[in-house]
């Protein structure tokens, strides 16, 4: 399947996001923390497995924290309190604007430091899909924050779907079910929309159409870019199925499932499954006055307390003059 291609400098033209397809955004090396940007965005999403190392979420949140926001989605959370564990390790420069949180399907919201004068409504909510992972506390469906930030309407979206090669309508119609259903109970027909809307999470989607040993056979050998077209994901959102309009950085990092516990090896076990990009970060901009420059979209690969990697993206926003 053919991606859409964006502007090669990675700018994003809000405008021209309408049609079906995921747009590939190609990374502008350059960080614009130095405040030629409106607001920095700093994404990371991880299906944590239960496990909640505290040296991970030290890596997670990073040392030079020089963004505006963090938005972290997780999945498969544990019982710990994560909130806590969060807002320790980023006591020194950010503060807690929001959190969304349905068992282990959780959201947080992060902005520096006496950050409330440039916050407002800030307001969550949440969706559950069917299944019986609540009898693990592995719960499937959506949390989401929405929150205006320096003048700028987001939402953001923290999501678990289904499982399994097999069940890529279930996850087109949970895609569906969640966009739709979100923030729609007395929904204000004059409230302003969202000009910037972000999932993040286990999205689930597989390779498809390939054994696991050819597939690792060329991620092995550093050819994994050429599995984008087995890729699930990307082949619905080309038949028009979901994430309409949407952008993603190029899958340039390996595939974040699944992994042995404790090593960068994919999965040994007699199910040796096919590995998958199954955690994902997309983001589409409605409204002609911003533009959006991804800076990076990678996986944390030091990371091995999980059967998946985590994956974090940066993205920078201006406002047209």
């Amino acid at each position: 399947m053919k991606r859409h291609k964006a502007e090669a400098i990675g700018m994003v033209d809000s405008f021209e996001a309408s049609h079906e397809g995921i747009k590939t955004v190609d990374i502008q090396k350059r960080c614009e923390f130095s405040g030629t940007s409106h607001l920095c965005i700093y994404f990371v999403t991880w299906n944590m497995n239960g496990q909640v190392p505290c040296e991970d979420i030290a890596k997670l949140v990073g040392e030079d924290r020089k963004y505006d926001l963090l938005v972290m989605g997780l999945q498969e959370a544990p019982r710990n309190n994560i909130c806590k564990l969060l807002k320790n390790t980023l006591a020194d420069t950010h503060m807690l604007l929001g959190k969304s949180v349905m068992q282990s399907v959780q959201l947080y919201v992060f902005g520096p430091k006496n950050s409330e004068q440039f916050t407002r409504e800030v307001k969550v909510d949440k969706h559950e899909v069917g299944g019986l992972g609540w009898l693990i506390r592995r719960k499937k469906g959506a949390v989401a924050i929405k929150i205006s930030y320096k003048g700028i309407q987001m939402v953001f979206i923290s999501c678990h779907l289904s499982a399994h090669a097999r069940n890529v309508e279930e996850r087109n119609l949970q895609f569906k079910h969640i966009s739709n259903s979100l923030f729609s109970k007395n929904r204000n027909p004059y409230a302003k929309s969202a000009q910037l809307t972000v999932w993040l999470g286990d999205l689930n989607y597989r390779l498809q159409g390939i054994n696991s040993y050819p597939a690792r056979d060329l991620i092995h050998g550093n050819l994994h870019q050429m599995l984008t077209s087995k890729d699930q994901l990307l082949q619905e959102a080309e038949r028009g199925e979901i994430f309409n309009g949407y952008c993603e950085g190029a899958l340039d990092f390996k595939p974040t499932y699944k992994y042995d516990i404790g090593s960068s090896s994919y999965d040994t076990s007699h199910k040796v499954r096919v590995p998958s990009w199954t955690d994902r970060i997309l983001f589409k901009i409605d409204s002609n006055n911003i533009n959006a420059t991804l800076h990076s979209y990678e996986a944390i690969e030091s990371i091995q307390s999980s059967d998946h990697k985590p994956v974090k993206a940066h993205l920078c926003l201006k406002l047209n003059k």
